[in-house]
């Protein structure tokens, strides 16, 4: 049986870092509960549970810039994962940047980095 988070612990939800395999760079964090979890494993590629639409979320089922899993880890406690990934298309942010951590807080306020790789109303003008 595969090791999977202790889902128990945060009412079925557990933090998911997504962090470039290449470069280490993170990109994004989301939610994952036992069914993402599942899904995540048997499709290779990252799938989340989204708190605003209260449903699974297959990360590109969108915009097209999937994240294929090279890695997993579980903290020691098992209540965090990180998933090492290859990010497909450059942005994974759903705000166009290559990162979601993109608001820097430096002297007392937040400097947004990052140009946008893509349009955002252009690639969700449907959803």
């Amino acid at each position: 049986m595969t090791p999977q988070p202790d889902f128990e612990k945060e009412g079925g939800l557990v933090p998911a870092i997504a962090q470039d395999f290449e470069t280490g760079e993170v990109l994004m964090l989301a939610w994952m509960n036992e069914d993402a979890w599942n899904a995540s494993l048997e499709e290779g590629a990252a799938v989340y549970w989204s708190r605003s639409r209260n449903r699974l979320w297959r990360k590109g089922e969108t915009s097209g810039r999937i994240q294929k899993i090279r890695e997993i880890y579980l903290d020691c406690d098992r209540d965090s994962v990180l998933l090492k990934v290859d990010q497909i298309g450059e942005a994974a942010c759903h705000t166009g940047r290559r990162t979601c951590f993109h608001n820097k807080v430096e002297n007392g306020s937040v400097v947004v980095t990052g140009k946008p790789l893509f349009d955002p109303s252009e690639v969700y003008k449907n959803t």
